[in-house]
């Protein structure tokens, strides 16, 4: 996933589009680019391998002269070729007019690759977006569209296959770029008042400019200029957008104090809870977001999966849980990856559930067009307004937990946690399996968990100190039962993606089917422990569990209740939690997980917001 940003306006466009690219920073950061068109019709570029900060060191030589009130910017996350200063965006054609930058990847560069060779042009990237720019070139030159940027770029985009966002700039054509999206988000900033306009991957590029925004659909076009915007198709066909206003503002977008944007969102989490189930209950019974599947209609529901991917989908094996025991339906979690390549049984009585806090997984999206096909209902859980996945879906319920720009997911699983259990009291209330009261009462209860999140928050000193102690440790084990188990594993994804860790999530009770061989002296295992009041045979297992790996030499670190002295005696390390339903304890249990994989990670030196390898969202199979 790359970080897009574009400018057309009175003001200079460097430090904008420099600007863009900073809050942009953790979308990718492999290298970062820009190119910016001049009053004399050229195209000022520079580019540089890393983060965003050796770009601007480069800019600071003076080397590359880039004034102009028209350009566009990008920070890579490496896909087609390396990391390096020649990878690079923006990409330019084979006379120097026309600079491109992508986010996605395009699936038949290949064969467009030799076209561009047989035709005695050398490309000097090994990059599937160099390839666009030579087509945008050879269009604009001799195409059938020749002289039209605009028509150029769709000509080209026709035949391009994959996911992908393009913007372009050409040095004759001043004043002017053109954008277009397939499967990869892309969202435009309009700015009237002061006769400039924005063009971005993600909201917070131009936040601190204009709140006003627009969605483009599936295969659209967008020609943007200082007077305003212009949207059209691929193929001709009705233009599909949508204007929206932003609801947040730049101080959501930024680190409030906090080291790391991360450390922000896990404090964040109470309110990214409380803005996600407030409003949910009218009187009258649960009520969903846009496009809302009616009672009828989930009444009729027979099955439930559940499709998601990383911290999503262990969402969902919570939600699991929740949905199975309130309505007595099914529930498959399923990853999105694997979803439609088994050929699952779907009907239109099967709800699929399709969670993704950027509403543009790849592989999720996917998921969501094969239950689609199979007339499958679809209800998207997301954190992003009007992004793709809640567009293909029957409905939406969305998680206002607002920009999360750490790239381990913080504010934005609890938020989803909630968000799934509101489906599932919708689906008891539509099939009786529970009473208005009931569901009601329920209601109240979670809205209550904002409150334990925070008090959990206060108590995080000792889990910081323990993240300190135990850096060093080569590996970390999780256990948990019932919904402990998930919380495990996320727990452990945790570490791996930020300490850069072996962790490993296990159910408890698989303990003696094998990892218990992985047990040695010193080693920390971590054990979500389950009330002794509302899950008394539970907790009695766990307790054996962790009496069975302290025999062994482990240093076990236990995840309990407030007041439950019986797991004291079997703790090196006792984590208390504040005393909650059974079924709402990974609200809480998560957090303490969260703090100690932050905390291990800040020791051992690392960048909490931008773990290597990893983007924000994986917008690409």
């Amino acid at each position: 996933m790359c970080g897009i940003i574009g400018y057309v306006g009175p003001r200079q466009a460097l430090p904008l589009v420099l600007d863009g690219l900073r809050r942009m920073e953790y979308r990718g950061y492999d290298s970062a680019g820009v190119a910016i068109q001049s009053e004399e019709a050229t195209l000022g570029v520079a580019r540089k391998a890393g983060v965003l900060a050796n770009l601007e060191a480069l800019i600071d030589t003076g080397e590359v002269a880039l004034p102009g009130s028209t350009g566009i910017g990008h920070t890579r996350w490496a896909t087609h070729g390396g990391p390096t200063d020649r990878n690079a965006h923006p990409h330019r054609d084979s006379h120097g007019k026309i600079a491109v930058i992508h986010n996605g990847i395009i699936e038949n560069f290949a064969p467009l690759r030799r076209e561009i060779e047989d035709a005695g042009i050398e490309l000097t990237s090994d990059t599937d977006t160099e390839v666009v720019a030579h087509l945008l070139a050879a269009e604009y030159n001799s195409g059938q569209a020749a002289g039209d940027l605009p028509g150029s770029m769709a000509a080209v985009c026709r035949r391009l296959l994959g996911a992908f966002t393009l913007v372009a700039v050409h040095a004759d054509v001043p004043d002017l770029l053109v954008a277009a999206r397939r499967n990869s988000p892309l969202v435009i900033g309009v700015n009237s008042g002061e006769g400039e306009m924005f063009v971005a991957s993600d909201v917070a590029a131009f936040i601190a400019h204009t709140r006003e925004a627009v969605e483009l659909g599936q295969d659209q076009l967008v020609v943007i200029t200082p007077q305003g915007y212009e949207v059209s198709s691929f193929s001709g066909g009705e233009p599909d957008y949508r204007e929206f206003h932003v609801d947040w503002d730049t101080d959501a977008a930024e680190k409030g104090g906090f080291e790391y944007f991360m450390d922000k969102e896990i404090a964040e989490q109470p309110d990214a809870l409380a803005n996600t189930l407030r409003g949910h209950f009218d009187g009258t019974g649960i009520v969903l977001d846009e496009q809302r599947l009616g009672e009828d209609e989930l009444r009729t529901v027979d099955k439930v999966f559940v499709v998601s991917c990383g911290s999503s989908y262990h969402a969902g094996l919570v939600a699991k849980y929740a949905i199975e025991h309130w309505t007595r339906l099914p529930v498959e979690v399923e990853l999105a990856s694997e979803f439609r390549y088994r050929d699952p049984v779907l009907d239109r009585d099967t709800l699929v559930i399709a969670i993704s806090q950027s509403g543009e997984t790849a592989d999720t999206l996917e998921a969501v067009r094969h239950a689609r096909r199979q007339r499958a209902r679809v209800l998207a859980v997301c954190n992003t307004n009007g992004s793709q996945i809640p567009r293909e879906s029957d409905a939406v319920l969305y998680t206002h937990a607002g920009p999360e720009i750490g790239v381990a997911s913080t504010k934005a699983f609890l938020a989803q946690v909630g968000a799934i259990y509101l489906v599932g009291l919708a689906l008891a209330q539509a099939r009786g399996t529970k009473y208005l009261d009931e569901v009601e009462r329920d209601y109240r209860t979670l809205s209550e968990m904002p409150a334990a999140v925070a008090e959990t928050l206060t108590m995080m000193d000792p889990v910081r100190a323990l993240g300190r102690e135990i850096a060093d440790s080569k590996a970390v084990l999780f256990l948990g039962r019932h919904v402990g188990y998930p919380v495990a594993l996320e727990g452990a994804l945790k570490l791996k993606e930020l300490a850069y860790m072996h962790a490993e999530g296990f159910a408890a009770g698989e303990l003696k089917h094998g990892p218990i061989a992985l047990i040695e002296e010193g080693l920390p295992v971590v054990v979500v422990t389950p009330s002794p009041k509302s899950q008394p045979v539970l907790h009695s297992k766990l307790l054996s569990n962790i009496r069975e790996i302290q025999a062994r030499g482990a240093r076990t670190i236990v995840i309990a209740e407030e007041g439950d002295d019986t797991v004291a005696p079997f703790a090196d390390w006792l984590i208390e939690l504040p005393r909650v339903p059974a079924l709402m304890q990974p609200l809480v249990a998560t957090v303490p997980l969260q703090v100690l994989a932050a905390e291990i990670a800040r020791a051992r030196g690392y960048d909490i917001d931008k773990p290597r390898n990893l983007a924000k969202s994986v917008t690409v199979e």
